[in-house]
């Protein structure tokens, strides 16, 4: 008898030690969450990366304001908000500066490629996010994309082809993000992706290029920079570049 008495006094201390612990868990989590709340305000919202839109815009779209706490906000719906009002903005980084400061920094898409849909000018930055649309003779500046037919485009949204077309969707991406890198989109005034066989480029306003579907780009590219340099600037006409190594120009 005295044996199972000592037991349950055993018990007894066991449990009450166990909600012990819990509540001081508790309590020392409700002091940080307190402390936190009190101390880690956004007194300063730093925006930065933006030219297209104003610092108010940026700061209007992302919801917040100064007084928000640090901690207790979702950096990834700050981030949704800012893209969804934002259509130039491609993507957005954000980050805390302790012990009052938060730091939102927008990168802009800058591509100007426009494919048309329904009488309009579509323009697509080389993410595939559709930024914009204008009236074709204002996008008339723009890289004019052929061949490949739009679905239900919207602004905000990502570029969308119909079946037909995907395959000439992802080789018209991939062709844009080897231009961009290359600091070449802005002598690009046309790519063609209509026909079966080949890709044609219109560059430098002088030369219609010709490359093979699926072709290394980064490899063509840098040679036709490389052909391109060794011809006459009164030169103009089309360059095939089917033949990796061999270009066979074609005067007009």
């Amino acid at each position: 008898m005295a044996r199972r008495n000592r037991r349950n006094r055993r018990r007894r201390r066991g449990s009450f030690s166990f909600l012990y612990k819990v509540l001081c868990l508790v309590l020392i989590t409700g002091a940080i969450a307190a402390a936190m709340a009190v101390f880690f305000k956004a007194d300063q919202i730093e925006i930065t990366g933006n030219s297209r839109y104003q610092t108010q815009e940026v700061l209007d779209a992302s919801g917040l304001k100064t007084g928000d706490n640090l901690f207790f906000m979702n950096k990834y719906d700050v981030a949704e908000r800012i893209s969804a009002a934002l259509p130039y903005v491609e993507s957005v980084q954000i980050n805390r500066r302790l012990p009052d400061t938060l730091c939102i920094r927008v990168q802009e898409c800058v591509c100007n490629v426009a494919l048309q849909y329904d009488g309009k000018a579509w323009i697509v930055c080389d993410s595939g996010k559709i930024v914009d649309f204008r009236d074709l003779e204002a996008a008339q500046s723009c890289t004019q994309v052929t061949g490949v037919t739009l679905v239900d485009p919207q602004i905000g949204a990502m570029l969308t082809a119909d079946e037909q077309t995907q395959v000439a969707q992802n080789q018209m991406m991939e062709i844009i993000r080897h231009l961009r890198a290359k600091g070449m989109l802005n002598d690009v005034q046309e790519i063609h992706l209509e026909e079966a066989s080949v890709i044609t480029l219109r560059y430098l306003d002088r030369f219609n290029v010709e490359f093979l579907w699926g072709a290394d780009f980064d490899y063509k590219l840098s040679f036709l920079q490389a052909v391109v340099q060794k011809m006459e600037d009164n030169e103009r006409g089309t360059l095939k570049l089917t033949r990796d190594g061999e270009a066979r120009f074609i005067t007009e």
